[in-house]
C-alpha cells in the first residue's frame, strides 16, 4: 500500500515538474560543457561521504629524474638567456631565446615522444611553467600556450593519423607557433553567439572544402602564429560530411600564409609585453581533412574545447599563479628583513607580520593544490569543476598576495625599473582573472551549475529522466535521491552537534595525526554542504542559475574544501614534517575559515518563504554559534611569518621551483638577505654594548670599527656587519631615469615587417 501511494506521488510530481516547465533549459553548449571531463574528490565532496581515507592511499605525483633534469638544465639555460629588461624594451622575446625555445623543444612538453615531444606529465609541465614566469610571465606565456590550449593538445587526443604524424613533429619543434582562436567581439563567454562561420562546399576535385570567415580577438600568440587553430560554427548545406546539415561549432587547422588570413596586429595586455591580439580570415578557404580529428570531429568542437580546458586549466594559469605567490612571499620576506625602520627590520613589526602569514600560508597552500590536481591527472581524470576551483581560486589569490606584498615592500614596489620585483606580479594579475574563463563567470556558474549536475550522486539522473519523460526512471532517481538527502541531513546534524568527532575514521592505519581534527571538520562541512545544495535546487529549480549570490556561495565553500584538501593531503605525503606544521595548520585553519564565511553568507541569501526565514534565522545563527572554523591565531600567524624571514630549507621548500638569476636584483636581495641574518648576531652584540653605554648612541652599521675598538666585535664580526650594510644599501635602491628615457627615448627598436620576418633567423631544419 505505501508503496503504491509512494509510486503515485512521485508520479504527481513528475507531471507537475514537466508541465510547469520548471526543468531548466540547456542549450547544446551548456550540455557540451556539462558533459566534459570527469569528476574526481569534487563528486566526493559533493556525496557529503568523502572518503578520505582513500584519497590519501592515492599516489601523490613527484617528478621523474628526467623531469628533474630537464628543469635543471634546458629549463634554467632559457631562463639565464632571457633579459625582461630587453623584453620590456622591445617587445619581443629575443631570437637566441627562441633558438634555445626550438632547440630543447619547449613546444613539445606533453607531446608523445614518438612524435617529437617529450611527454612530460602534468605536474611536470606545471613545474616549467612557473619556473619561467618566475623570470619572465611574459616568457611563461609564450611557453605555455603551445603546451595547454593550443592546438597540440586537441591533436593527441583526437587528430587523425595524418595530422599527427605531420603536425606534432613540427609543433614540437618550434617549425609551427601556434594558438587557438576562440573569443569573438560578441561571443566570450557565451560560446553559442560564436559568429565565425565555415561553409563546406564541393572542390573541383569532388572533395569536400571549407570557406572560412572569422573575426577573433584576445588570442595569445595570433601576432607570431603560423598555425591557427579555430572555433568556427560549421554549415555544410548538402551533407557533404555527413553530420548534418548545421554540424555546429568545429575546430579547423589554418596555416596564417593562406590568402585571406589576417595576423600580426596586437592587443597591449597591461603593458606585459606576449604577443597577444587579434585575428581574422575572408574567404579562407581550406579542406575539410583540416579539421581537427578530421570530418568525423564536424561540429564536436565545443566538446573537445570543454575537455582540453578541464585538463588544461588545472595546470597552465595556477601554475603561473602559485609561482607568482611563491614569488611575492619570497622577496616580501627577503625585504623585511633587509630594509630597516627605526633602527630594526621592519619584519619585526607585527602590522608587517600579519601580511607575511598570508604570504607564506597561502603559498603552502596553493602549492599543495597545484601538485595534488596533477596528482589527479596523472592518474587519468579530467575534472572539470576541479580545474575550475584551480583557476579561479589561485589567479584571485594571487591577485590578493601581490597586493600584499606590495604593502610590505612600499615605494619600491611602485617605482618601475630593472630593480622593480613585484610590478608585474601585481600588473599582471588581472590578466589570469580574466582568460580561460572570466572568474566572476567561473565562480556564479561553473564551480557550483556544473557541479551541482555533474558531481551530485543523483541530479543528472532526475533531470534526464524528466527531458526522457521517463516516469519509471525518474521514480528510482527520486527514491534515491530522497535516501540521499536524509541521511546529508541526519550526517549533518550528527556531526554539527559534536563538532565532527563521529565522523567515519580518516586513516586505514589508525594513527593519530595532526590532520585528523581538520579532516573532521571537512567531513561535516560536506554533509552540510551536500544537504543544502539539495535544497537550494529542489527549492529554486531553474532560477538557481541566475542566483549568482548564492550559487558563488556554494561556490566558495565547494573551492575551499577542496584547497583545504590539497593542503591536508600535502602534509600528509610529505611525511608530516613537524617543521611544516605551523604552515599546515594555518593553511588549514583559514581555508575552514572561508568555509565558514561562505556558509554564513549562504544562509543569509535563501529569499524563499518560510525556508528563507528558517535558514536567515535559527540555521544562520547556529551556524556561528557552532563555527566550522576560526581565523589562524596571531601567535601561529608569527610562526608562519617567520618561515620566510630566515634564509633556510623551509624558505627553499616553501618558495622552491623559482629562478633566480645571478646578478640581477632578486639576486642582489638574496645576498642582502642572507648577509642580515649572518650579521644579525655581531648587530645585537653593538646594540646591546650602545644600551650599557659602551658605544655612542649611533646607527649599529655606523660603530662596527668603534665595535672592534671597544672589544665588541671581532674583526671578522665587524667586516660582515660593513658587507651587510653595504648590501643592505645596494637592494633598496630603487630606479632612477630622465625624463628622455621615461618617455622611451632612448628606444631604438627597428620594428620587423612580420612576425614571420621576426622568426626567420632562428628556423630549425
Amino acid at each position: 500500500m505505501l508503496h503504491k501511494v509512494l509510486h503515485a506521488l512521485s508520479r504527481k510530481l513528475f507531471d507537475t515538474l514537466r508541465s510547469s516547465g520548471a526543468v531548466p533549459a540547456m542549450s547544446a553548449t551548456e550540455r557540451e560543457a556539462l558533459e566534459a571531463g570527469d569528476t574526481w574528490l569534487d563528486a566526493e565532496l559533493f556525496s557529503g561521504r568523502p572518503d578520505f581515507g582513500r584519497m590519501l592511499d592515492e599516489a601523490y605525483p613527484r617528478l621523474t629524474r628526467r623531469e628533474q633534469a630537464f628543469l635543471d638544465g634546458p629549463v634554467r639555460e632559457v631562463c639565464a638567456a632571457m633579459d625582461p629588461d630587453e623584453l620590456e624594451r622591445t617587445k619581443e622575446v629575443p631570437a637566441a631565446v627562441w633558438q634555445l625555445l626550438r632547440e630543447h623543444r619547449l613546444f613539445g612538453l606533453g607531446i608523445p615522444e614518438e612524435h617529437g615531444g617529450h611527454g612530460f606529465s602534468a605536474l611536470c609541465q606545471s613545474t616549467v611553467f612557473g619556473m619561467l614566469a618566475s623570470r619572465s610571465p611574459a616568457l611563461s606565456s609564450v611557453v605555455l600556450i603551445p603546451n595547454s590550449v593550443g592546438p597540440g593538445e586537441l591533436l593527441v587526443e583526437v587528430g587523425t593519423a595524418a595530422q599527427k604524424e605531420y603536425y606534432l613533429p613540427r609543433l614540437a619543434r618550434g617549425d609551427e607557433i601556434p594558438c587557438f582562436a576562440l573569443t569573438e567581439p560578441q561571443a566570450g563567454s557565451d560560446a553559442g553567439a560564436l559568429t565565425s562561420r565555415g561553409v563546406v562546399f564541393r572542390g573541383d576535385d569532388g572533395a569536400p572544402w571549407i570557406r572560412l570567415d572569422w573575426d577573433k580577438r584576445y588570442i595569445t600568440l595570433a601576432p607570431i602564429a603560423t598555425l591557427l587553430g579555430l572555433a568556427v560554427r560549421l554549415e555544410d548545406p548538402d551533407d557533404l560530411l555527413g553530420r548534418g546539415t548545421a554540424p555546429g561549432i568545429t575546430c579547423v587547422l589554418v596555416p596564417t600564409d593562406l590568402p585571406g588570413v589576417e595576423v600580426g596586429a596586437r592587443h597591449d595586455p597591461l603593458g606585459i609585453p606576449f604577443p597577444n591580439g587579434p585575428t581574422r580570415g575572408r574567404g579562407v578557404v581550406v579542406s575539410a581533412e583540416q579539421i581537427i580529428g578530421g570530418p568525423a570531429y564536424a561540429g564536436r568542437g565545443w566538446q573537445m574545447l570543454m575537455e582540453a580546458l578541464s585538463g588544461g586549466r588545472a595546470v597552465s594559469l595556477p601554475a603561473q599563479a602559485t609561482a607568482g605567490a611563491k614569488h611575492v612571499a619570497r622577496v616580501a620576506g627577503a625585504y623585511s628583513m633587509v630594509r630597516q625602520q627605526f633602527g630594526m627590520p621592519i619584519g619585526r613589526f607585527e602590522g608587517i607580520e600579519e601580511p607575511l602569514a598570508r604570504l607564506a600560508g597561502l603559498a603552502y597552500l596553493m602549492e599543495a593544490a597545484r601538485v595534488f590536481t596533477c596528482g589527479a591527472l596523472a592518474a587519468g581524470h579530467r575534472p572539470a569543476v576541479v580545474s575550475a576551483i584551480m583557476k579561479y581560486n589561485t589567479t584571485e589569490l594571487q591577485r590578493a598576495l601581490a597586493a600584499d606584498g606590495m604593502d610590505i615592500v612600499g615605494g619600491a614596489g611602485i617605482c618601475r625599473g630593472p630593480r622593480n620585483l613585484l610590478a608585474d606580479a601585481y600588473t599582471a594579475a588581472p590578466i589570469g582573472i580574466t582568460v580561460e574563463g572570466a572568474n566572476i563567470l567561473t565562480r556564479t556558474l561553473i564551480v557550483f551549475g556544473q557541479g551541482a549536475l555533474r558531481c551530485h550522486p543523483h541530479a543528472f539522473d532526475l533531470l534526464e529522466s524528466l527531458r526522457a519523460g521517463d516516469a519509471d526512471a525518474f521514480g528510482r532517481a527520486l527514491v534515491r535521491h530522497q535516501k540521499h538527502v536524509g541521511g546529508n541531513f541526519l550526517r549533518a546534524l550528527r556531526l554539527g552537534l559534536t563538532r565532527g568527532r563521529l565522523a567515519p575514521k580518516v586513516f586505514t592505519r589508525h594513527r593519530r595525526s595532526p590532520t585528523t581534527p581538520y579532516f573532521r571538520k571537512l567531513a561535516w562541512a560536506s554533509a552540510r554542504f551536500a544537504f543544502w545544495a539539495d535544497v537550494a535546487m529542489a527549492v529554486y529549480g531553474g532560477r538557481l542559475k541566475t542566483r549568482g549570490k548564492l550559487t558563488g556561495r556554494f561556490a566558495d565553500v565547494l573551492s575551499w574544501m577542496y584547497l583545504t584538501a590539497a593542503v591536508l593531503r600535502r602534509y600528509e605525503a610529505e611525511g608530516r614534517l613537524a617543521e611544516d606544521q605551523p604552515l599546515a595548520r594555518w593553511a588549514a585553519e583559514y581555508g575552514l575559515t572561508r568555509v565558514q564565511e561562505a556558509f554564513e553568507g549562504l544562509f543569509a541569501n535563501f529569499d524563499v518563504p518560510l525556508l528563507g526565514l528558517l535558514a536567515r534565522g535559527p540555521v544562520l545563527w547556529w551556524c556561528r554559534a557552532n563555527p566550522l572554523g576560526r581565523e589562524p591565531s596571531d601567535r601561529l600567524g608569527t610562526l608562519v611569518a617567520g618561515t620566510l624571514q630566515r634564509p633556510d630549507e623551509r624558505r627553499e621548500r616553501l618558495t622552491g621551483g623559482l629562478y633566480v638569476h645571478p646578478g640581477s636584483a632578486f639576486d642582489t636581495l638574496e645576498t642582502a638577505f642572507r648577509l642580515a641574518h649572518d650579521s644579525a648576531p655581531a648587530a645585537t652584540k653593538v646594540r646591546r654594548a650602545i644600551r650599557a653605554g659602551r658605544l655612542p648612541k649611533k646607527s649599529v652599521d655606523a660603530l662596527a670599527r668603534d665595535a672592534v675598538a671597544a672589544g665588541v666585535l671581532s674583526d671578522d664580526e665587524a667586516t660582515l656587519l660593513e658587507q651587510a650594510a653595504a648590501a643592505r644599501a645596494e637592494a633598496i635602491r630603487v630606479d632612477e631615469m630622465s625624463l628622455q628615457e621615461l618617455r622611451g627615448e632612448h628606444q631604438q627598436v627597428e620594428e620587423p615587417t612580420s612576425h614571420r620576418d621576426a622568426l626567420e633567423p632562428v628556423a630549425v631544419g
